[in-house]
């Protein structure tokens, strides 16, 4: 045993005394120090070992090692002079040293110690059931979890292989393979149905140290995950009721702070989810009471109290109850009533009654269906004529669709927004007519409304008037209208102040009016007024290529109002067509297309030439002129003759270009603008 006497007795000392005194194989024989009160001296006599206050006495007593503790360099002197030679001195510097190693050591073990036992700790609290195994398979981690989960103790376990004392453990597999194995549901041998994963612990070179298994009773996931589905099924199902609802709801909680509202809240008070969520019950009143607060307060429902809500001040109604759970208050719940829409529809009734001849413009030029080269100059012309205020003359057979382009044009221009008016000059009575147009005082006559009335002209300020049949209207009725085409301005019937007005006017009509001018029967100065930009629309006989796509449109509409497939039509039912004249032009096309779909079977689906009705041809009174007849009498003026003569040669050229009026008019060194015209002025196009 080795002997060892320890001269120095400070803190230093009693750390070597707490050291040494471990060992089996070191004998403390002394421990000196001339203070008798210093700590290492009363530790060695607790512990029952020698102490002195000098060290020679101790020199020859079979001591093999002396620890110089003091740290003195004097005394280490004295010692190493002192001692016998086979005596070893360990300074105090050598001395300090180890014991700083060794404290570090200390520290380290209870860090290590510490550690692990909070590991154990964190492992043992989980939820979850853990085990893990080394890189031969042995059991290193086993907790309570996993204990209470296969009724297995960690003792029996621990530091077996894995294998060997785990029912249907799969962690050598995943030590042989390195391959993790992530949500696996297994059932242990007490039928616990559960979910693991199983992964295998890698160093930090990428080999395989360990795998470990984590793993939980999947009978409480599954009742959650049902609870959870119910939960949100409940709760989708009342957010569904509640936002289909046309009633406005708001609910707020036991303080009186905004959670809920419903779409239908948003529109009657105009507020969004940040200016009501988590803001008082009080934000959305714009006069009154907050019936929210009052029903926290009273913990009593109210019923039909008048309000204003949000920005708009909207007029409601409001019924609100408290909502109790379990006998505590949660917050309360209100149902609001718009009762400003009543006083809404009566004036839009009113609004509708005054503007009962209007109609608001609803097609544009995307719906206008023309392919063909004569189709295509009216659109232009009309695209033209929308971006500028000018009048705008649609000149066309009936049917041939001038309302369509009127309603397209005061869709493209600037006045778009604005009212679009339309009268049919032809439907109104003249007695009628006057005062539906221009409006009349209070008293203007019998029958007259209180008050007065505003006429379509003055309705229509701002925006377009279509009038319709222009060429109908009488010449005292014409004399008017010109007034207003060239002062903007109206008089009402029985007043005598006239009204500034700013309209514009786009005017339509089948007449011939060169004719109607020749016979007396239009005004010349009307028809310069309202001929600032005329528009011919062609007749249907003279586009013909349009015929197909006209037909597959109105086969898709026909479709939807009569409930019908109807995919297409047949060559020989196409042919038919095509070779009819249409009078009607495409208000006929469209009566006969429904006269074909009436007659066909549910299930057919297009229409052959058994389908279409009787197309009877239209006769022609005004037989072909013969040139070569043409002879000048002494009773035709000049005029006439140079007509006639112009007549007879456009249509020769007309002949020549197999009716094809763009070659025509190149032929005739003409715009196809100006051909269109003289082919109206002459009537030609009637023909």
């Amino acid at each position: 045993m080795l002997q060892v006497l320890i001269v120095g007795a400070g803190q230093g000392g009693s750390a070597l005394i707490n050291m040494l005194v471990k060992m089996e194989q070191v004998h403390i024989v002394a421990v000196i120090d001339k203070r008798e009160d210093a700590p290492g001296i009363q530790l060695a006599q607790k512990l029952g070992i020698e102490v002195g206050r000098g060290y020679l006495p101790y020199l020859h007593k079979n001591v093999d090692v002396i620890l110089e503790a003091t740290g003195d360099e004097q005394a280490y002197q004295e010692i190493l002079v002192e001692k016998p030679n086979q005596v070893v001195l360990i300074p105090g510097t050598f001395t300090s040293l180890v014991m700083r190693l060794i404290e570090e050591r200390e520290q380290l073990i209870g860090q290590l110690t510490h550690s692990q036992r909070e590991h154990a700790i964190m492992l043992n609290s989980t939820h979850d059931a853990i085990i893990a195994v080394n890189a031969k398979g042995v059991v290193t981690i086993f907790n309570r979890a996993a204990e209470k989960l296969m009724g297995i103790e960690a003792e029996k376990v621990l530091e077996s292989e894995a294998e060997a004392t785990i029912p249907n453990t799969r962690l050598h597999i995943v030590l042989q393979t390195g391959q993790p194995e992530l949500n696996q549901e297994q059932e242990l041998p007490n039928k616990t149905r559960i979910i693991t994963n199983r992964v295998p612990v890698r160093d930090e070179n990428g080999a395989v140290m360990g795998a470990v298994a984590i793993f939980r009773d999947i009978t409480e996931v599954m009742a959650l995950a049902e609870e959870v589905t119910d939960l949100k099924e409940l709760k989708s199902m009342l957010q569904a009721i509640i936002n289909s609802s046309d009633e406005a709801i708001s609910v707020v909680d036991a303080q009186g702070y905004g959670i809920l509202f419903n779409p239908a809240y948003t529109r009657i008070t105009g507020l969004g989810h940040d200016e009501v969520i988590g803001k008082p019950a009080s934000a959305d009143i714009s006069e009154g009471e907050s019936m929210h607060m009052q029903v926290l307060r009273t913990k009593k429902p109210v019923r039909g109290v008048p309000m204003k809500l949000g920005p708009k001040r909207k007029d409601v109604m409001v019924n609100v109850a408290p909502v109790i759970v379990d006998g505590e208050l949660k917050g309360s719940v209100g149902v609001v009533h718009d009762i400003s829409e009543l006083k809404t529809l009566t004036e839009e009734l009113e609004k509708a009654r005054r503007l009962i001849r209007t109609l608001e413009a609803k097609y544009t030029f995307d719906e206008i269906i023309g392919e063909s080269e004569p189709m295509k100059v009216a659109i232009e012309q009309a695209g033209k004529a929308a971006h500028t205020p000018a009048t705008v003359l649609l000149r066309g057979e009936s049917g041939t669709g001038k309302e369509l382009f009127a309603h397209a044009i005061h869709n493209d221009s600037q006045r778009k927004y604005n009212q679009f008016i339309r009268v049919n000059c032809a439907a109104i009575s003249e007695s009628l007519l006057e005062s539906e147009l221009f409006g009349y005082e209070e008293g203007a006559f019998t029958g007259a409304k209180r008050g007065g009335k505003r006429g379509l002209f003055e309705e229509a300020s701002g925006g377009t008037i279509f009038l319709d049949e222009i060429g109908e209207l009488s010449i005292g009725m014409q004399a008017k209208l010109l007034r207003v085409l060239q002062e903007r301005e109206i008089v009402r019937v029985g007043a005598t102040k006239a009204i500034p007005i700013d309209v514009r006017v786009i005017a339509a009509t089948h007449v011939n009016l060169e004719s109607a001018i020749s016979s007396g029967r239009f005004r010349e100065d009307l028809y310069y007024r309202l001929n600032v930009v005329p528009i011919h629309i062609p007749p249907l006989r003279q586009r013909k290529e349009d015929m197909k796509p006209l037909v597959r449109f109105l086969l898709r509409k026909y479709n939807l109002e009569y409930g019908r497939n109807v995919q297409d039509i047949s060559d020989d039912a196409m042919s038919r067509l095509l070779h009819y004249q249409w009078p009607g032009n495409v208000r006929e096309l469209e009566n006969v297309l429904g006269r074909a779909l009436i007659n066909m079977k549910l299930h057919e689906t297009i229409i052959y030439e058994g389908h279409l009705p009787t197309l009877e041809q239209r006769s022609s009174n005004t037989p072909e002129p013969n040139p070569s007849k043409n002879k000048l009498t002494d009773k035709r003026k000049l005029k006439e003759v140079l007509d006639d003569a112009e007549r007879t040669h456009i249509r020769l050229v007309l002949e020549q270009c197999q009716g094809n009026r763009t070659e025509a008019a190149r032929e005739l060194g003409v715009s196809l603008r100006n051909l269109y015209y003289k082919l109206e002025k002459l009537g030609i196009d009637q023909e």
